[in-house]
């Protein structure tokens, strides 16, 4: 990123200095350089500092409306550079956009700690808190409004004197640094780790697709005539399950978990190191124990004791479910088997034994009806929604389609992005951006979100087939959009999916149920050559079979939830006593029982993205909790009649339709109206 380029860029080129002007406030990102993003930024912190100084030393008594409702209006230009910017960035990590992230990261997380830390900001609120006649008289999202700024300021060290601020800044400024260079190796490191594969014989077992997707991948690099298997940011490749050849999986499991951990330039283990050491010294500052601690403090768990009690819980039953299914395992193999051998196996017996094939299904799962007769359907049997692409508008890259989202009776109500396919310069896995947020406040009637997701290029003219697991993901993605969608507040703080961690991943959990609702399955799951709709019989058996695998899916997302949590409980002396990160790893999952050789973590501490880069950090365990409230609600969807317009105007009221703008888990009980049953999640992960 030449500073030249940055220097003789005219301002009034920007187009991030204005609010769009493309339906629904889309960002222009046709005329949106990487050049513009610094200087977007730099005037932005610029303009809401000011704003803040204004709203701090105001003479004025402090009111809701001239400190609450003024902060809230404040920062237009930085929400919408970052919004842009952030909404895009993993798609499109370019070298030149690692390199804006690289250098603005600790100069935004400097931006926001001015405004957090702000002693006179701070005081202005809590006098508003206070005043229990004023506060009486707001309606009840103005009063959460008061309450989670007041809290989220006191966590974040509000409270702390100056010396102890100061020290807070530069900790928080080098741990923004150190997350994005995680992130930046973790991808170098991945790429650069892609299997390349000389004999198309020895890719026996994959379908033609993904055949012709590594052929692509191979031509893209430089491998004309080989054949070349890009990795998945989770320690399982999906490939894993279908190879033929041994000696090929072991050489693809042994890559993913290699990511990270090979002494290069682009090793991970001294981050972890750094970046464990720098939470624990501010977790200290902020007053608590351990990072955990501070990270759950403003969560629906509240403490890692309440966190461990679950996980704990669960783990023995999980170890030995794992070894149950091992057994099967080796039997249905004839041998012993090893890690890499896992996922095909179970393949094996879970057609063996149920019946079911999930690989001969990929001709079902094709991506274009998966996404219009299966997601956007049951959207709209559900919600009323309706969504029609839009070729006129631009996504960020050529491959990002755009569709009109559209209310009962035609009501134009936001937009849908979709990124489907992996490329070079996209980071691993799946998820959900905002890139316009819904808010009265601000005039912004509706919202644009955008769902990435990884699945390989087919070579032209070659269908798109999903595997089971990334049908599932997408209809996952899905539900995190909707959530987006439909959440209607008033203020910003409040918009779409910003809620609590812990409780983020329920709505998108509960979006994976329609993947096999009769009358959703029935309309997608369509043979791409025949026609033939998914033979009932075969559904019928795979609906029987959900239960198996479910020792490894659950022991493998437990032993990195526990790994999470073991990183985050060390103390600040605990940590800087740790210097083999392989041998901490190692200790911490024999501990609790999940050492085991044959199932690792779902992810290892030196490729674990969503700990040490993604804010995920001390609360990997959000997948479980909120599975808790998934698996209660599937059963009351089940008990109510299932995917009913009246249902679903239910669920959107009390859950995806309110953002963060009243407690999540008081609005549970009165969906639900009572709390939530652990039983329906032990029974669907055979725990019980």
């Amino acid at each position: 990123m030449p500073d030249a380029t940055l220097e003789t860029t005219p301002a009034t080129d920007n187009p991030l200095f204005t609010a769009s002007a493309l339906p629904f406030s889309l960002p222009p990102f046709d005329l949106i350089r990487d050049e513009h993003y610094p200087e977007a930024f730099d005037r932005g912190m610029d303009e809401h500092l000011a704003e803040v100084e204004a709203i701090a030393a105001n003479p004025e008594p402090p009111t809701f409306d001239n400190t609450l409702v003024a902060l809230e209006l404040s920062g237009a230009l930085l929400s919408r550079t970052s919004l842009a910017f952030f909404g895009t960035s993993s798609s499109l990590a370019t070298d030149a956009v690692q390199a804006v992230e690289e250098e603005y990261a600790p100069k935004l997380t400097a931006h926001g700690d001015a405004v957090r830390l702000d002693p006179r900001l701070y005081a202005r609120i809590k006098a508003v808190h206070d005043d229990e006649v004023a506060m009486a008289a707001l309606d009840p999202e103005s009063r959460r409004l008061v309450e989670r700024h007041l809290t989220e300021m006191t966590v974040a060290g509000a409270g702390l004197g100056d010396d102890a601020k100061a020290r807070l800044r530069d900790l928080n400024g080098r741990l923004a640094t150190l997350n994005t260079r995680f992130e930046k190796q973790l991808l170098a490191d991945s790429n650069d780790l892609a299997v390349l594969v000389d004999d198309v014989t020895q890719l026996e077992g994959l379908t033609a697709g993904e055949i012709s997707a590594a052929a692509q991948a191979a031509r893209e690099h430089g491998h004309d005539g080989q054949y070349l298997i890009t990795l998945v940011l989770p320690t399982g490749h999906p490939h894993l399950a279908a190879l033929t050849d041994r000696d090929l999986r072991r050489r693809l499991h042994e890559a993913q978990g290699a990511r990270g951990n090979r002494g290069n330039a682009n090793d991970t283990k001294a981050l972890v190191l750094d970046i464990v050491r720098l939470r624990a010294e501010r977790a200290r500052l902020l007053g608590y124990d351990t990072h955990a601690g501070a990270a759950l403090a403003d969560s629906t768990a509240r403490s890692p004791e309440r966190v461990m009690d679950l996980l704990g819980r669960l783990a023995p039953a999980a170890a030995r479910n794992i070894e149950a299914e091992r057994a099967l395992l080796e039997q249905e193999a004839g041998h012993p088997i090893e890690a890499y051998d896992w996922a095909f196996w179970s393949e094996k017996v879970q057609a063996s034994t149920y019946a079911v094939d999930l690989a001969a299904m990929r001709p079902y799962f094709e991506a274009e009806r998966v996404l219009r007769d299966g997601i956007f359907h049951a959207a709209e049997k559900l919600y009323g929604l309706t969504f029609h692409e839009r070729a006129d508008l631009d996504g960020y890259h050529p491959d990002v389609r755009v569709f009109e989202v559209r209310d009962v009776g035609g009501t134009p109500f936001g937009l849908y992005l979709l990124d489907l396919y992996t490329r070079d310069t996209k980071k691993g896995g799946a998820w959900m951006n905002s890139l316009v947020h819904q808010n009265a406040l601000l005039d912004e009637p509706n919202a644009v979100v955008c769902n990435n997701l990884n699945v390989p290029r087919p070579g032209a003219g070659e269908p798109t087939l999903l595997t089971y697991d990334e049908t599932r993901t997408f209809f996952h993605e899905f539900g995190h959009a909707i959530h987006g969608l439909l959440a209607r507040v008033t203020y910003p703080h409040f918009a779409g999916t910003r809620v609590f961690r812990d409780f983020v991943e329920y709505p998108s959990q509960v979006n994976e149920m329609w993947m096999l609702w009769p009358e959703v399955l029935s309309n997608y799951a369509v043979h791409h050559e025949t026609g033939e709709r998914l033979p009932q019989e075969l559904v019928d058996r795979l609906v029987a079979a959900q239960s198996w695998g479910e020792g490894f899916g659950t022991g493998e997302y437990l032993a990195a939830s526990l790994l999470d949590q073991a990183w985050h409980a060390l103390d600040v002396d605990e940590a800087a006593a740790v210097t083999d990160v392989e041998a901490f790893e190692a200790a911490a999952l024999e501990k609790v029982g999940l050492a085991h050789p044959l199932v690792p973590p779902r992810y290892r501490s030196t490729y674990f993205a969503h700990t040490f880069s993604y804010s995920y950090d001390a609360q990997y365990y959000a997948y479980i909790w909120s599975e808790v409230l998934d698996a209660d609600t599937v059963a009351w969807f089940r008990e109510n009649g299932g995917l009913t317009r009246a249902n679903g105007d239910r669920y959107r009221r009390y859950v995806v339709g309110i953002g963060g703008s009243a407690d999540p888990l008081e609005s549970y009980r009165e969906f639900r109206g009572a709390e939530a049953d652990i039983r329906h999640l032990l029974g669907r992960r055979g725990l019980d």
